[in-house]
């Protein structure tokens, strides 16, 4: 399928590693010329230099998203080498286990990590979104929905972009503009393999985890999380917005019958 992306241009934060390196990989993939905002400088050069190698673009943008100028500063630097904003990315934030002891500056911090910039990046984003009819895909968690414990200022800021996603998605439909989310659950990144590789038998863990979710027992891709958030960046996905798209084998929301022993997943309703 022809996603129509080539020649577009896409601004996405935190697309150094992680499920945003998959996401910018998968953009480029696709032909579309990419702004990548990180904090950490050697990584977004590295990335900037090996797509400059094959001819692509990939252009790095230093910035410490929990100020707002440096959101600021993104969409002007991406304005002044691409012309335009076709789609914005909203994905950088960390899982930083500010709950209800750490008080409320903490609180507030972990607002900026994970919330701030998004509002952030689509306000200064908003005028050549609105000139090229573009979209805002932003990348939340299933920690919205389900909760976690003992991470207060991650989960209310994943439960702010639900919210921001519809919100906007009714603000700017009239100006064109799309605006849908993706909530990972149990994605397998190199963070997550580092936090099992810390825990007394790591294999064990993840065998455990991966028996809670459903669809096939293991956990999420990189390059899944990825498909899905190109696709709903492109024009084959025209007339989807507002909505809230869980990539996690089922792991939020099927019933929790699928995730027991064989035995109990054998009984009454779950067999039909």
């Amino acid at each position: 399928m022809d996603l129509q992306l080539n020649d577009k241009v896409a601004l996405v934060t935190g697309g150094s590693k992680g499920i945003g390196l998959g996401i910018v990989r998968q953009l480029i993939a696709e032909g579309v010329r990419v702004a990548n905002v990180n904090r950490s400088e050697a990584e977004g050069k590295q990335l900037e230099t090996e797509y400059s190698q094959q001819g692509k673009e990939c252009l790095f943008i230093q910035g410490d998203l929990t100020d707002v100028t440096a959101c600021e500063r993104a969409v002007a630097t991406t304005l002044e080498r691409f012309g335009r904003i076709d789609i914005l990315v909203n994905n950088a934030g960390v899982n930083d286990g500010a709950g209800l002891d750490a008080g409320p500056k903490a609180f507030v911090e972990s607002l900026k990590k994970n919330l701030i910039h998004y509002y952030a990046m689509a306000h200064y984003a908003l005028e050549a979104l609105k000139d090229s009819r573009g979209c805002i895909v932003n990348i939340g968690s299933k920690v919205s929905e389900t909760g976690q414990g003992e991470t207060s200022g991650y989960a209310a800021s994943k439960g702010a972009i639900t919210a921001l996603t519809r919100e906007w998605a009714v603000d700017l439909a009239p100006r064109g503009i799309r605006v849908n989310a993706v909530l990972p659950a149990e994605t397998w990144t190199p963070l997550y393999e580092k936090c099992l590789a810390a825990m007394d038998d790591p294999q064990l863990a993840r065998n455990e985890i991966e028996q809670l979710i459903p669809l096939g027992h293991r956990f999420t891709t990189i390059e899944e999380l990825a498909d899905t958030v190109v696709f709903l960046a492109s024009p084959r996905a025209s007339h989807t917005t507002g909505q809230i798209l869980f990539v996690d084998g089922g792991y939020t929301h099927l019933d929790r019958k699928c995730t027991q022993s064989a035995s109990i997943s054998d009984f009454g309703a779950a067999k039909k």
